[in-house]
């Protein structure tokens, strides 16, 4: 795709420019804005084929309502990045996702058009009760409008939200941006008849005109209003969708083609004349206008740097710790019949795809719905069976009440699965998985563990598997080390550590994919005259006691490492091990400073946190106070290999 002009986007410097535009401008404005999507995502990567599939609808947005003033709430916010382009932002949008940049999602201290921020679905609609509620209070006049998509709403807090606006009543309009990949049944002659009477302002005026005359009738009035509303009732239960929401107490338009810019207008200004709550249905198609992402919408969904002409992405090299997990599960479950997954909306993303086409009858995709998928998986539990529950980090924090009491007060054989732990980069703040050994390691009964290595990995989902109780494997995103995998799968041992290397100035534990960083920075000690240990601590809980009391105790210091916060984190759990068994020695814990982690590349992320080898490198030496002279002559210790089980 090459390079086109943008003369109509070139006049857009803020929202209100968007209503200057003709229908017909607004078309070429989506094309101008489709190529200009394309090409920045082609280098920055992101969210491509959610954004092209709202295109038309963002546009239809902007021209009915008037940013800052009103307020468009975007589920999730990975569609959002039109609304950027319109509100001030185009010109920061090469920067987007990068260290320093604009996000990937709605920020409120990016631009006061971005009301709420957003990251993790399902929580539009009640952002937008709880303003539409501050703005009645303050008696303002303005909209509030949250669109969600069809995936979100599979999502409790949802439908929590929509009953509760409904029984408000106060107005507020649901855009309910339907984007599967095709156009479903309920979008023909009879439905689309429907909801052009539905949407048509004279239906309106003539409904509340007869209804007025009706209710003027003595005796009689209140009688026929009511039949006729039973009638009415009857004949919509029967032929019109989205009942569900109208029962709920909102008023239902649509389905409605979400690329047909003048309609989209004219039902959404339908919605904000009406009175109360409003679900306006929009279908539209993910990745339209761009034939790569039209056809692997999945694909697309979240995409690194691509080749614009054919689609094509860089060839990964080397295996992924998802593609381990997923060929591991698949394994195990062929000799083990009680072995189960379980999948909120994930199964690609969590590498389930293959265990989904070998054992259909055993896997299930709950939906965008991880509470529900945890207690699930208690369910199954109780009843003998070994669930997976393969979960993003970033979205096991959803069901933490679950894991607490449905599984983990009564014991149960639920086995977490965690993808994504750590710094994942570019997403950002939402989307770190840097928080959960801090929430999961205080749980009674709890264990969890982290693989150095892929290979390790399937070794400690064996491990798992075979464990009677609550059990956490953590995992970060990415390619592995490399390591050749062992054919044979072998449990880790639990509880027990891996003394990687022996020292006898400094130890240097930690947990993951960080031991090798710490081999390295031992390495590189060597060199300055410090001898250190490095250990692979492998569990968080429960914690090698031994090992780690007998390694401090003959090196007298410690280095902890860990791509977790560092409240309540791995280091933690080191420095509470250390004040159990009476030890007072200079602790040293690398990790998340208390704060939230801003999108940018994982590599210089860990730079700007220190879980780096020159920094380990430089904490060690200011440990040793000062500089220590190199041995005149030294053997080096032996090093047991990384690829070692």
């Amino acid at each position: 795709m090459s390079i086109i002009e943008t003369p109509l986007l070139n006049q857009v410097h803020g929202p209100s420019d968007v209503k200057r535009f003709s229908v017909e401008e607004l078309y070429k404005l989506a094309g101008e804005i489709r190529h200009t999507l394309i090409e920045t995502v082609s280098r920055t990567g992101g969210h491509l084929a959610p954004n092209l599939g709202v295109v038309e609808l963002t546009l239809a947005l902007h021209s009915v309502f008037s940013c800052p003033e009103d307020k468009i709430i975007w589920d999730v916010g990975h569609q959002s990045y039109i609304h950027k382009i319109l509100t001030g932002r185009r010109e920061a949008l090469s920067s987007l996702r990068q260290y320093g940049g604009i996000s990937g999602f709605p920020k409120r201290a990016e631009s006061e058009c971005d009301p709420f921020d957003t990251g993790h679905s399902s929580t539009s609609i009640s952002a937008a009760v709880g303003m539409a509620l501050a703005r009645d209070l303050n008696g303002e006049k303005h909209d509030i409008i949250a669109v969600i998509g069809d995936g979100a709403m599979t999502g409790g807090m949802a439908f929590e939200a929509l009953n509760h606006a409904g029984h408000l009543g106060t107005g507020l309009i649901v855009v309910l941006n339907d984007n599967e990949m095709s156009i479903s049944e309920n979008v023909g002659a009879l439905a689309g008849y429907l909801s052009r009477m539905r949407t048509d302002p004279k239906y309106y005026k003539h409904k509340e005109e007869m209804e007025l005359i009706l209710k003027k009738i003595p005796s009689i009035g209140s009688t026929v209003v009511r039949a006729i509303e039973r009638i009415k009732d009857s004949f919509k239960y029967l032929v019109v969708p989205g009942m569900l929401f109208e029962e709920l107490g909102f008023t239902y338009l649509g389905p409605i083609n979400g690329h047909d810019i003048a309609l989209t207008k004219t039902v959404l200004k339908r919605a904000q004349n009406s009175h109360g709550p409003v679900i306006v249905h929009v279908i539209t198609r993910k990745g339209k206008g761009y034939g790569p992402a039209e056809e692997n919408p999945d694909k697309f969904h979240g995409v690194g740097p691509f080749e614009i002409e054919t689609g094509a992405t860089p060839v990964q090299m080397g295996v992924s710790y998802t593609e381990v997990f997923g060929k591991t599960l698949c394994e195990i479950a062929s000799t083990n019949d009680k072995v189960l997954a379980i999948s909120a909306a994930m199964p690609t993303g969590t590498g389930l795809t293959q265990f989904k086409e070998r054992f259909p009858a055993r896997f299930f995709d709950v939906g965008i719905a991880e509470q529900h998928a945890v207690t699930m998986a208690a369910g199954l539990a109780v009843r003998g069976f070994i669930p997976v529950v393969a979960v993003y980090s970033t979205f096991l924090q959803r069901a933490y009440d679950q894991i607490l009491h449905d599984v983990a007060l009564q014991g149960l054989h639920v086995v977490f699965a965690i993808d994504r732990a750590g710094l994942v980069g570019e997403d950002g703040e939402t989307h770190q998985g840097v928080f959960d050994i801090s929430f999961l390691r205080h749980i009674p009964g709890m264990t969890i563990m982290a693989p150095k290595d892929e290979n390790e990995l399937r070794g400690m989902l064996k491990t798992a598997v075979e464990y009677g109780g609550p059990v956490a494997v953590r995992y970060p995103r990415g390619v592995g080390a490399g390591v050749p995998l062992a054919g044979d799968l072998e449990a880790v041992p639990l509880g027990k550590a891996e003394v990687l290397r022996d020292g006898k100035d400094i130890t240097i534990v930690a947990i993951g994919p960080l031991v090798h960083t710490a081999l390295k920075a031992a390495e590189a000690l060597l060199d300055k005259g410090v001898n250190a240990t490095v250990i692979n601590a492998r569990f968080v809980k429960p914690m090698d006691e031994s090992c780690l009391v007998e390694s401090v105790r003959s090196t007298g210091r410690l280095i902890t490492l860990e791509e977790n916060v560092l409240p309540g984190g791995f280091g933690s759990a080191v420095l509470e091990l250390l004040n159990t068994n009476n030890m007072s020695v200079p602790v040293k814990r690398i990790g998340i400073s208390d704060e939230f982690v801003c999108h940018g590349a994982s590599g210089i992320l860990r730079e700007k946190y220190g879980l780096s080898e020159d920094n380990i490198i430089l904490e060690a030496s200011r440990m040793l106070s000062g500089p220590v002279k190199p041995p005149a002559a030294r053997k080096n210790p032996e090093i047991k290999l990384a690829t070692q089980p």
